[in-house]
């Protein structure tokens, strides 16, 4: 038994030497992908007929990266080194799914896996011909996954909707106490520095990473930036 078993994991281990290696980044409750000349995707596009690899990595719980039609699936632990490879052999779109439960939207944490001819991945790979360019802000918001929790529309999720954001008067809940605020600078240097210190009443703490090292002061003037336009 045990021989059936290891002659089915080993090849599962053994990476091919010439594969491309992406890295998978997940968090609550997104996917994105990082390749190695710094281009950064919502989803996951690679070759036909090349071995990829993609190196694991959770920011905050633990995730599983799960592609049903490819029938692999290995767990994304936050502090530990996983990976999974394969082969796409037939072009087309696939659904990416995480099959490990990590809070209130998992259902939601979706991608898709493009599988795209060799010379249409290259076009791709180095150019941005044809894509609708992200406000930098916005794209900020993307990459850190904030809007998994935080709508651009005013629908409440997890956290207060971003849509009319800046300068809001909102009422805080402060050590056990109510306080009243304006969303500001400040206001949101201390959220992103320490979540759970001031909760916006009606919204529960302890579901937000900080984002103290993650997100530079040059950040987050472009992400205001951005709020501004979803004042207008």
């Amino acid at each position: 038994m045990f021989y059936y078993g290891w002659a089915g994991f080993k090849p599962m281990r053994d990476v091919p030497d010439d594969a491309m290696v992406i890295k998978a980044h997940g968090q609550m409750w997104s996917w994105s992908f990082e390749y190695d000349n710094g281009k950064r995707s919502e989803n996951l596009v690679i070759p036909l007929n090349k071995a990829v690899k993609l190196e694991l990595i959770s920011h905050d719980v633990i995730h599983s990266l799960y592609i049903p039609a490819f029938r692999i699936k290995e767990d994304v632990v936050p502090g530990a080194d996983n990976y999974m490879w394969f082969i796409a052999q037939k072009e087309g779109s696939y659904h990416i799914l995480c099959a490990e439960y990590c809070g209130q939207r998992h259902a939601y944490m979706m991608s898709k896996l493009e599988a795209v001819p060799e010379d249409q991945f290259k076009d791709w790979y180095v150019n941005e011909l044809g894509v609708i360019v992200d406000h930098p802000g916005l794209a900020i918001l993307k990459q850190n996954a904030c809007i998994s929790c935080h709508s651009l529309d005013g629908t409440t999720l997890v956290g207060p909707s971003f849509k009319g954001i800046w300068e809001r008067k909102e009422v805080i809940l402060r050590n056990g106490q109510e306080a009243n605020i304006i969303v500001d600078k400040a206001y949101m240097r201390k959220s992103l520095n320490e979540p759970n210190a001031d909760i916006v009443k009606g919204f529960n703490k302890g579901l937000m990473i900080s984002y103290k090292e993650l997100v530079s002061d040059e950040d987050l003037d472009k992400i205001i930036e951005y709020f501004k336009t979803l004042n207008e």
